[in-house]
């Protein structure tokens, strides 16, 4: 939930005059000296008995080498941990002092910083701030106009009924159906079963945001949203994904930014974005973002020493431009109070491992805090998205032993510590909170190729001749490997999207539309900067990523992106929840 607080105060700017008596500034010169600070305080989450909350100081006086906001709590809230800001408390009365780094505060600069607390009964905010003693003015962006829907403290903007950021964006929202992939999936037989569900729109290249080849841009289908919307809530998805060097260890996916052109990123894709998303027009929308798929796990996973490294990762480590590319994004993208930003956490088949999962959230949390951004621009995280990680394993748990030995000596666990994706994502979850992130964070999980159904789909545990036996004649996820990834044989829908499955999760979302391809089987000259990653084609024997096992892509696929007509009926068939 976001609140932001709105009390003008009666605080004219006192000009002193030679004699030393104080004389009232001309009523009339309206502006910095007028009004010498501004404060804003926004609760951006809040759950039974603790929040988070996002300060801006705006100074309009004299340029200052150190600062220090003070204000009073009304309730019982107490400070437990702050960022950017040296925090203390005494009673109800709270300082915040500069930080070594940021104590630099010129005219008509700005500075932000945040912290969590606690409390219980109401939460209220805080009427009254001073900067180094001078009484500030508290601007919550309250309506202009109380009867503009467009205004953003009106009835439909974020600071109003209908508008306000929430815990869960997706709790008693519609989400966004995307009408260029209903169109797709209407137009195969049986398709009309799933074609009313919601699924993401990927901005995958620059051009995306204006509509490429005379398909719908950003612009478009936020105004379609609108009149999806209704009356009620509706959830927009948008996948953020064109970071350079995009996708360091998978050719099929390369995006159309080198590995230098941080620069591009930031000033032709990002911030075009984040300029229509700020329009008053869309602020009725709840707007989640998924941010860089595939990104951050890969300077975890695919770099150094490892066997898995490549230098492509390698450079994208020593450049920092993943770090810089997510911070720059959540900073910017989040500044619309109505933007819900999720980071792609990879899957438990990549980074469950006990080297990679603190590792992962580690740098994450670096991502969170670079380029301007903080933990209050993150509101969750995304698991399994374009991937097939089953969603749960009934039929075996990383408990089981068979024979003395372990679950996870099993060849297909191979020593992870998780055997599915909810598992994973509740566990990630913790993790991620213990690496500074809110408490309130919630998980998505990706289900709209993870049901593995049909014929194949075990009825039951496997045979207990050995631990192998067992894992592999029960577990759903019927992949070769289960780090494959491309366009996997057999296959199925997932669960259908829904709000608040499960402790931990907000939502099971179908980010991936089904039926577009993860990349071509064979190389196909394109200028989107897309590779032929050998994981696509159907001969090949693999590589250390895969335990050098056969990749298990379906054949004569198209480039990643583009509609795979055999690969969505494959899912139809093999949808689990069975689809009527």
């Amino acid at each position: 939930m976001s609140r932001t607080r709105t009390a003008i105060l009666a605080a004219l700017a006192l000009v002193v005059g030679a004699s030393g008596a104080a004389l009232a500034a001309d009523p009339g010169a309206v502006g910095a000296a007028a009004v010498p600070c501004t404060v804003t305080y926004t609760v951006q989450n809040q759950w039974n008995t603790g929040f988070t909350t996002a300060v801006t100081v705006t100074n309009q006086g004299a340029a200052k080498s150190n600062w220090s906001v003070k204000w009073s709590f009304a309730g019982d809230q107490k400070v437990t941990n702050g960022w950017n800001a040296r925090i203390s408390q005494s009673g109800a009365n709270v300082t915040a002092a500069n930080e070594g780094y940021n104590g630099s505060l010129l005219t008509g600069g700005s500075v932000s910083f945040g912290f969590q607390g606690s409390f219980s009964g109401t939460n209220a905010v805080p009427t009254a701030f001073t900067l180094d003693g001078v009484t500030c003015n508290v601007d919550d962006g309250g309506p202009t106009d109380p009867t503009d829907p467009t205004d953003p403290g009106g009835p439909g903007g974020p600071g109003g009924p209908g508008g306000s950021r929430v815990d869960n964006p997706y709790d008693g929202a519609k989400v966004y159906v995307n009408p260029e992939w209903s169109a797709k999936a209407a137009a195969e037989p049986g398709g009309s079963r799933v074609a009313n569900q919601p699924t993401g729109v990927w901005l995958d290249r620059t051009a995306a945001i204006a509509g490429v080849n005379g398909g719908m841009g950003l612009r478009d289908h936020l105004n379609n949203a609108l009149t999806q919307k209704g009356s009620g809530e509706l959830v927009v998805q948008l996948v953020i994904y064109n970071l350079p060097g995009r996708d360091c260890a998978a050719l099929a996916s390369n995006g159309e930014l080198g590995p230098t052109e941080i620069g591009r990123y930031k000033t032709e894709y990002i911030d075009p974005i984040a300029a229509i998303l700020a329009d008053p027009k869309y602020a009725s929308l709840r707007i989640v973002t998924t941010i860089e798929i595939d990104s951050l796990p890969n300077l975890v996973t695919n770099t150094g020493s490892r066997p898995t490294a490549t230098p492509q990762c390698d450079v994208m480590k020593a450049n920092g431009n993943y770090q810089k590319g997510v911070g720059y994004a959540l900073n910017k993208l989040g500044d619309a109070p109505n933007v819900y930003n999720y980071i792609d956490a990879g899957h438990h088949g990549w980074i469950g491992w006990d080297d990679n999962f603190a590792a992962s959230a580690a740098i994450m949390k670096e991502a969170a805090t670079s380029e301007g951004a903080t933990v209050n621009d993150v509101a969750g995280f995304i698991t399994n998205t374009a991937n097939y990680s089953a969603l749960k394993e009934d039929n075996f748990s990383i408990n089981d032993s068979v024979g003395g030995k372990s679950v996870r000596e099993s060849k297909w666990v191979d020593w992870n510590r998780y055997v599915d994706e909810q598992s994973f994502a509740q566990g990630f979850r913790n993790q991620l909170v213990s690496a500074g992130f809110n408490a309130g964070v919630g998980m998505l999980i990706d289900t709209s190729r993870n049901g593995w159904g049909g014929t194949a789909r075990p009825t039951g545990p496997g045979a207990t001749t050995n631990v192998d036996t067992y894992v592999n004649g029960g577990r759903y996820d019927r992949r070769i490997h289960v780090g494959n990834w491309c366009n996997q044989s057999g296959a199925g829908l997932g669960e259908r999207p829904r709000a608040n499955p499960a402790a931990g999760v907000d939502a099971y979302v179908w980010m991936k539309p089904p039926g577009e391809s993860d990349g071509s089987s064979q190389a196909i000259p394109n200028d989107e900067g897309k590779g032929f990653d050998r994981m696509c084609d159907p001969t090949y024997t693999g590589n250390a990523r895969n335990g050098n096992s056969m990749s298990g892509a379906l054949p004569n696929a198209p480039l990643s992106g583009k509609w795979f007509s055999a690969q969505f009926r494959q899912l139809m068939q093999n949808a689990y929840p069975p689809l009527p």
